[in-house]
């Protein structure tokens, strides 16, 4: 098999390539790194997506049998790079997110749920942030969406939408911010309750998902994240407190204190949110397809050794917007306990 990935350096591109080298495929990466590190597995082209003269050198260099691209942002830019490699593809593979969908995070979400309104030849300005809606990120992965489709057509296009992606590699920051914290000890702030549901996707669950799509020819969209109810919020934290041998001890604060005291949700504690469709997404197509999810707690646990044996730092902009900071956790726990109430 013949693999084209756009990206290919960084989190779910890197496990894309992974597994697809482990499989035996023969894979090309695009990007504009300036190292691989995949050394002689891979075939790497140099060039900038939003170059025409690097896009018509990338496509003489097909054919492919399948792309994925992971590194697509902006409609307008989708649309030329997926119309330059149709003619020397067969298939065309689209990382996008359930931020496409307009009742995320508020309602519980399918396939079926309707989709945000973006053109397929949107520019990077396109779409508007609401506080606890539709972002810009939604409006564009939209019309990414579309662009893929129109220049493979539906027959030719997998469009996966994952939710929350965590594992080895992961960049902005959301679980080994948590695996840091847990492993400092103390007193530590947990948001909610812990028999909260959860239900991200392991990087290398998602890759394999991936390559089965190819292998298997498949079309069509699929939503993958972990089963509804396969994991909770304590299990999360339980599991990074068995991986780095914390002794610390865990203070459940219900979630409206925490919006009273001005925690902000999402970033200061990393996947705390407490609209009801955030974790209410429908994966059963994809489960039919050949989605399997590992337990979470090995996630936690291959995580952390991947970040004791890199000496892990995110140097990813969005990684600076994780994480309370420990002066206003240590303010939020005190004025908790002063306040009598009964733990979440």
């Amino acid at each position: 098999m013949r693999l084209l990935v756009l990206g290919g350096t960084w989190f779910v591109g890197h496990a894309i390539v992974s597994a697809a080298v482990e499989a035996g495929w023969e894979v090309t990466t695009f990007n504009r790194g300036t190292s691989d590190p995949f050394l002689e597995a891979v075939r790497p082209i140099r060039g900038d997506r939003s170059s025409s003269d690097d896009l018509a050198a990338l496509a003489a260099a097909g054919p492919w049998d399948a792309a994925v691209d992971t590194s697509g942002y902006v409609p307008r830019n989708v649309l030329d790079v997926a119309r330059m490699l149709a003619p020397v593809t067969g298939q065309y593979v689209f990382m996008s997110t359930v931020s496409v969908y307009g009742d995320w995070p508020v309602e519980p979400l399918s396939e079926r749920s309707e989709v945000l309104a973006c053109p397929p030849d949107a520019g990077p300005d396109y779409g508007i942030d609401t506080e606890n809606g539709p972002t810009r990120y939604g409006y564009q992965k939209a019309g990414c969406e579309r662009a893929a489709v129109t220049a493979f057509g539906q027959e030719r296009t997998v469009v996966l939408r994952p939710g929350v992606v965590l594992g080895p590699r992961e960049y902005v920051g959301r679980l080994p911010w948590w695996l840091r914290r847990v492993a400092a000890g103390g007193e530590i702030l947990a948001p909610g309750s812990p028999d909260r549901t959860i239900q991200p996707v392991d990087c290398r669950d998602l890759a394999a998902f991936t390559l089965r799509m190819i292998a298997d020819r498949s079309s069509g969209v699929f939503n993958v994240c972990a089963p509804i109810g396969s994991a909770t919020f304590g299990g999360l934290l339980t599991a990074c407190a068995h991986a780095t041998r914390s002794e610390g001890s865990f203070e459940w604060v219900p979630d409206l204190f925490l919006l009273e005291e001005g925690v902000r949700q999402w970033s200061e504690l990393p996947l705390w949110r407490t609209s009801n469709g955030v974790w209410q997404v429908d994966t059963a197509r994809a489960q039919a397809a050949g989605l399997r999810c590992r337990p979470l707690d090995l996630t936690v646990r291959d995580t952390w050794r991947w970040m004791v044996d890199s000496n892990a730092e995110s140097a990813h902009d969005r990684a600076a917007d994780i994480g309370i900071a420990r002066w206003k956790e240590a303010q939020v726990l005190a004025d908790w306990h002063r306040s009598g109430e009964p733990a979440g």
